[in-house]
């Protein structure tokens, strides 16, 4: 399965970008006013990204050692991930008003920001590692 890496760390990568601009895309949307965001068509797309995403995520897992796990970037990864779901949700669908929304839609950003920084970096800090050196 080795073999198979580089194409699914490149379905991985693509799904992460796609991901998170169509989280972008659907936060102006819903800021907007605009029905579009959580129209069924533009969910069940960011449902299917997700999969694709969660998918080639276990895929590349499977492949690299546990020692991928040793260090705690992954771990890192993995705990921001959860903090991105829940402000996504509350900034997409259940936040009460625009403030809470706005705020949600923001940190979700930041929050999304930081995985990219673990994940690039392969370490728990990410890009605070580069400015602590």
């Amino acid at each position: 399965m080795v073999e198979f890496y580089p194409e699914f760390k490149w379905a991985h990568v693509v799904a992460v970008f796609t991901s998170g601009g169509l989280f972008l895309l659907r936060s102006i949307a819903v800021l907007g006013g605009m029905r579009w965001g959580m129209a069924k068509p533009v969910r069940f797309l960011s449902y299917g990204i997700d999969t694709v995403l969660l998918l080639a995520a276990m895929m590349l897992v499977a492949i690299l050692p546990s020692a991928v796990f040793a260090n705690g970037w992954l771990w890192v990864k993995l705990g921001l991930l959860v903090v991105y779901i829940v402000l996504g949700m509350v900034a997409l669908k259940r936040g009460r008003t625009f403030r809470v929304r706005l705020v949600c839609s923001v940190a979700a950003l930041l929050v999304f920001a930081a995985m990219l920084t673990v994940a690039r970096t392969h370490h728990p800090l990410g890009a605070l590692k580069v400015l602590l050196s």
